[in-house]
């Protein structure tokens, strides 16, 4: 799953990087080490300009709410649920069919966080007997400290009890979309602990590589057999993964030091 991430990188960076030819710096966000469902996050997405006589998509960098509102929702009060998608089903759900044909964006991070605990613990929850106790997290990111580009949907909603011209009268959210954690070995893998990304969680956020960006945010492609192909797993051996700090545990926890790498895992060695 992807519950917890990192994205410090300024709007100039990322508009370097994916070649955003719009976004409006009153919604530049501040760098955010430990973001947390229902924040507020920059996605990259490619849509027309609003009243623009120019009808071609624009690929922008936009602030959204990270946990998708269906359009038909009575109300937001389920958005911190709806984070994630799950890569394999999402064309079928309700809430994700619509906006994954026709809604599609990237949410750049530095890379995620997951809490690892010891193998029979993490065999139950695979099962779905028992939910995991968060233990020792991790952060795990891109091994040549590229952006972490994870496959996201997004989608609007608008809320009847306010008048269109109230600002909180329409709300742009969006999900993670998420896949099976990669069992091969990692690109680099910690001194002690976890060898796969497997053995931290059975899913992680789904990475786009480079050459599926322009495919993925094209609002004209909707053929839902050749999107489906555009999940599929990237190369293996392109993360990392370290232990990190237990404070990250606590939303309220801020700052470039949670990134900081320990030497061994603070609760010992749990593989």
């Amino acid at each position: 799953m992807c519950g917890r991430f990192a994205a410090s990188r300024a709007p100039e960076e990322l508009a370097g990087i994916f070649g955003i030819e719009r976004w409006e710096p009153r919604e530049t966000l501040a760098p955010d080490w430990n973001v947390a469902p229902t924040k507020r996050v920059h996605v990259v997405l490619d849509r027309p300009l609003k009243d623009a006589a120019d009808p071609r998509p624009v690929r922008q960098l936009r602030t959204l709410r990270w946990g998708l509102v269906p359009s038909w929702a009575k109300n937001p009060e389920g958005a911190a649920r709806m984070i994630n998608a799950r890569s394999e089903t999402l064309h079928e759900k309700p809430s994700f069919r619509r906006p994954f044909a026709q809604r599609r964006c990237i949410v750049p991070a530095d890379g995620y966080y997951e809490w690892v605990t010891a193998h029979d613990e993490r065999q139950l929850e695979v099962e779905g007997k028992k939910k995991r106790a968060r233990k020792q997290p991790y952060f795990v990111l891109p091994s040549d400290g590229s952006v972490f580009a994870m496959a996201g949907l997004y989608e609007f909603w608008r809320d009847r009890t306010l008048p269109d011209e109230h600002p909180d009268a329409w709300w742009a959210t969006c999900s993670v979309i998420t896949a099976e954690a990669e069992t091969g070995p990692l690109g680099v893998a910690p001194e002690e602990g976890p060898r796969s990304l497997a053995e931290i969680h059975p899913r992680m956020p789904l990475m786009l590589t480079p050459d599926r960006w322009d495919a993925w945010l094209d609002p004209a492609r909707t053929d839902e057999h050749g999107l489906r192909a555009l999940l599929a797993p990237p190369p293996g051996g392109l993360m990392r993964a370290y232990a990190v700090s237990t404070a990250v545990s606590n939303v309220r926890n801020n700052g470039a030091e949670l990134l900081g790498e320990l030497p061994a895992p603070e609760e010992g060695t749990l593989f």
